[in-house]
């Protein structure tokens, strides 16, 4: 992780700092609009969380107190990113340790290609004539990293399990 930080400029980390801040205290709601965009692109990962009932619809799964806990700890993650963009390092453990437990629950690392795209497009929505190619590439560029890192865990996982 530490060559990742290496492919974040100052300037990078400066427009991921700002455009999260821009986004403001509560969060849940930009968590919103991410995972109804990830499940307009992958609708099938509705099916991983059921909690205590199977969901009839994207919103009834959207608006359900476990989810709404489900998109607070996510909007954690990338807080804890952002926050960190000077010493990503310190994430590793959590952050493979999250690949291990999405490995467990069956997301496939394929999937991580839409959650970042349904990140691009909240960032999009919320931002609106803020949002550039040069803050999406920032973007882009965190995210990989720390997708990288969580798919270490995922795969460590699942060697594990073929054990």
């Amino acid at each position: 992780m530490e060559q990742g930080e290496e492919r974040l400029t100052a300037n990078d980390k400066g427009l991921i700092r700002d455009s999260w801040e821009r986004l403001g205290k509560n969060k849940l709601p930009h968590g919103t609009v991410m995972f109804a965009r990830l499940f307009e692109l992958e609708p099938e990962l509705l099916k991983l969380f059921h909690y205590n009932t199977a969901f009839s619809s994207v919103q009834e799964c959207l608006s359900s107190p476990e989810f709404i806990d489900h998109i607070s700890k996510v909007m954690l993650v990338i807080d804890a990113a952002v926050s960190h963009l000077d010493d990503l390092h310190c994430l590793v453990q959590y952050l493979v340790n999250l690949g291990r437990k999405h490995q467990a629950v069956g997301v496939k690392t394929q999937s991580f290609n839409a959650v970042g795209e349904s990140l691009l497009y909240m960032l999009e929505c919320s931002l609106g004539p803020g949002y550039s190619t040069e803050l999406r590439d920032a973007w882009v560029t965190l995210y990989a990293i720390v997708v990288e890192t969580m798919s270490s865990g995922w795969t460590e996982n699942g060697e594990n399990k073929s054990d």
